[in-house]
């Protein structure tokens, strides 16, 4: 079963960002974008972790940390802030934080200090079973990094599965560029968006055996994957 983790995060693109990120890491996510709604969503669903931005409209990270403290003393609480003062670290963790990353930070820290936190407390957070997709005549096991048609197996770089559970996480749908670029390289810079239609290129090539699987380029936008849908009985 995915380990549920709780993200309040009141910038839009940040919190797709990470909500994608960490879904590709499997995780299950559920995004909020104030602390209102995080504690709304806290009180009717079972979660195993807490991201909490600290300055957010409505309810900050440090009141929803101390309401949720009064009725969940372990649950473990992560939070992301741009302050990175003494006294405003103190008061995180006077409220009830188990750690402190200040922006900007890399996805791989945020994962890395995620899986610590967890070992701490101990959570139950940790791998999963493999995760496999149907993408038309395709099996793509992304735990293994592997794409699979018939008794052809392409084994992919570890950027390439990423790259292909976040468009098969969202089937015939638009990917936009900046979510891929900021999942998976950290940045949407110019050199990484090259490096990224490079990428996207070889995957392609991967995928010519089924003319019915296709990544189709939305020019100026992002990228969609079109598999065929499932027939009805």
């Amino acid at each position: 079963m995915k380990q549920r983790i709780l993200l309040a995060e009141d910038d839009p693109n940040l919190g797709l960002v990470l909500k994608n990120f960490l879904e590709a890491k499997s995780y299950h996510v559920t995004l909020c974008v104030d602390g209102e709604e995080a504690l709304q969503a806290f009180y009717s669903s079972p979660f195993d972790f807490c991201i909490f931005d600290v300055m957010m409209p409505v309810k900050d990270g440090f009141t929803l940390a101390r309401q949720i403290r009064k009725t969940d003393k372990k649950i473990p609480i992560l939070f992301l802030t741009a302050r990175s003062l003494p006294e405003d670290k103190i008061k995180g963790f006077g409220v009830g934080a188990d750690d402190y990353l200040t922006k900007p930070f890399s996805m791989e820290e945020l994962l890395a200090r995620i899986k610590a936190i967890a070992r701490r407390a101990g959570s139950t957070i940790e791998e999963f079973p493999h995760q496999i997709y149907n993408l038309g005549n395709y099996l793509f096991d992304y735990t293994a990094q592997i794409l699979r048609i018939g008794d052809k197996e392409q084994k992919l770089t570890t950027k390439e599965a990423n790259i292909m559970k976040i468009l098969a996480d969202n089937p015939n749908e638009i990917v936009d560029r900046t979510v891929i670029l900021r999942t998976v390289w950290d940045s949407d810079s110019y050199f990484n968006a090259r490096s990224m239609d490079v990428y996207m290129s070889r995957l392609r090539k991967y995928l010519q055996d089924d003319p019915e699987v296709q990544i189709i380029n939305i020019h100026g936008v992002g990228f969609k994957l079109v598999v065929p849908l499932p027939s009805a009985e």
